[in-house]
């Protein structure tokens, strides 16, 4: 990422949100991005590794999930440039922003895959929320946007991961519900 308080491009940018503000944001922007992409290889390394019963399932739903996260650090690295700031693009700055930690090693079971992204998962929305009210509180509507898509798209993942684990109800327990 650009050295703090220097802009990226040579004529000054004037969009309404001050400096500090969207150096505040891109830095946060930055955080979610490397979270976003340390997901996305996890899950993307999990797609080629699944083994087990629910191996069509789950490799299905890995190659849907790795996509929209892709998808998804396009989108963070895009706003963080026209926020005037260098996004970051190393496996070095990633592993020192991020708060989601790699899947090294021998892949683990099926099961374990789906906690640890589960994890991760609502951990992208913990590092989106922290960033949430920084751009709200600078007229940042753009960022903001993007923030609660990405919240969403956590938090409904998360809750369809944690699904899989769950325990079948049976109908006539869910029909007293």
């Amino acid at each position: 990422m650009a050295k703090k308080g220097k802009e990226t491009t040579a004529m000054p940018i004037n969009i309404g949100i001050e400096e500090k503000d969207r150096r505040e944001i891109a830095e946060g922007l930055s955080r979610l991005l490397a979270d976003t992409f340390t997901l996305y290889l996890k899950t993307h390394n999990f797609h080629w590794n699944v083994t087990g019963p629910m191996f069509q399932t789950l490799h299905v739903m890995f190659e849907v999930e790795y996509n929209e996260l892709w998808t998804a650090t396009d989108l963070l690295a895009e706003r963080i440039r026209a926020l005037g700031h260098f996004a970051p693009g190393s496996y070095q700055d990633f592993s020192n922003l991020a708060s989601i930690k790699e899947a090294a090693g021998v892949p683990p079971r099926a099961q374990d895959m789906i906690r640890l992204l589960v994890e991760g998962h609502e951990t992208a929305a913990r590092t989106a929320r922290t960033v949430i009210s920084t751009a709200e509180d600078a007229g940042d509507a753009p960022t903001a946007d993007l923030l609660t898509e990405r919240l969403q798209v956590h938090e409904k993942t998360a809750w369809m991961l944690r699904s899989l684990l769950a325990e079948e109800v049976p109908a006539a327990t869910a029909q007293t519900a």
